[in-house]
């Protein structure tokens, strides 16, 4: 069968669109509290110019939760000459909004306002920019920060989006390239939530795996063009691991550092903990080492099962062959690999 053929079984099961029959319900409750937050801020005298989707599913890379909420991430922007200066007023007016339909735990964190459905697994977050010009400035602080702790933050939202869709620097097949990293941030996704610890995947952030891999991005294709998305993500991932963004602050313990391409700039990883960082670091060291098995393994349910503990239950492992006999290989790699880096 070939063991991508696996992978993209693996692949259809995990991957969320907005339009996926798996998100109507958060779709329709994203199209409803926008709704009613444009017209509580035009009658507070700020109205919307616009808004638009930010995170995986305006970059095409989400996936379905394992154990958790499908994600709501909305931007709303105000016109700069209309913006309060104290940028808390309209977060908290988008707070007033999501607790007076039912929400739960809803609350103003430093850069957006969030909260959890009641009655569904939804989670939203709602961001809050003024915006002058091409200009965007993000609405930073929390429900009592004062004139020292809060801010109209600079910043590049709609940039980031577009730089993680960029497929400019791929060259020659490159929707193609662009398809297959962006399964691979998928993978990536699914991987943190099988591996790590509640605690600890909470802190791995999946627009920090995206910007590390989006950077070193290595292709892979055979010389008839076929996929070949686990020499891909291999290859990848040992070239995250060599990429500097890793520093060894005392011995066998990591500091995780990725930057934001775009304004801010800002360290993605910016307070994690040494054991955030050697977590992440160590288990991206044994992924490539478990891929590196899968290519060396000659049995092809044996790849599966492999590919099954890096991945959870929905890397699904086949049947047993009829007769006990042995499955066939499984191709991972051949000399007509092509490993031609086309990082971003």
């Amino acid at each position: 069968m070939g063991i991508q053929t696996h992978v993209d079984k693996f692949h259809e099961k995990i991957k969320l669109g907005r339009e996926d029959d798996a998100y109507k319900a958060a779709r329709e409750r994203d199209d409803s509290i926008k709704a009613e937050v444009r017209d509580a801020f035009k009658e507070a005298g700020y109205p919307l110019v616009t808004d638009f989707i930010q995170g995986s599913l305006k970059t095409h890379t989400g996936v379905k939760p394992v154990n958790g909420d499908y994600d709501i991430d909305r931007a709303l922007v105000i016109d700069e000459d209309a913006a309060p200066e104290n940028p808390v007023i309209p977060k908290q007016k988008a707070l007033d909004v999501l607790e007076g339909r039912g929400f739960k735990n809803a609350k103003i964190k430093k850069p957006c306002v969030t909260a959890d459905y009641a009655s569904d697994d939804v989670h939203i977050d709602l961001i809050i920019y003024k915006r002058d010009g091409d200009q965007h400035y993000l609405a930073v602080g929390k429900k009592n920060s004062d004139e020292n702790n809060r801010e109209w933050s600079a910043c590049d939202p709609l940039g980031l989006i577009e730089w993680i869709n960029d497929d400019s620097d791929y060259g020659d097949d490159a929707e193609e390239k662009r398809s297959q990293f962006r399964r691979l941030v998928r993978y990536s996704k699914r991987w943190r939530d099988v591996q790590f610890s509640d605690a600890v995947r909470a802190k791995v952030f999946s627009i920090g795996l995206t910007v590390m891999l989006k950077e070193r991005y290595v292709p892979s294709f055979s010389t008839e063009g076929a996929r070949q998305d686990l020499v891909a993500l291999r290859d990848t991932v040992e070239a995250v691991l060599n990429g500097g963004y890793f520093v060894e602050e005392e011995e066998g313990r990591f500091r995780v550092s990725v930057k934001l391409p775009k304004e801010p700039f800002r360290d993605i990883f910016d307070g994690s903990s040494l054991e955030t960082g050697t977590q992440l670091h160590n288990k991206l060291k044994r992924l490539v080492e478990q891929l590196d098995k899968v290519a060396a393994e000659d049995d092809e349910r044996k790849q599966c099962e492999i590919l099954h503990k890096l991945f959870g239950d929905d890397f699904e492992i086949p049947e047993p062959p009829k007769g006990g006999s042995k499955a066939k290989k499984a191709t991972y790699a051949t000399p007509g690999i092509v490993r031609t880096s086309q990082g971003a």
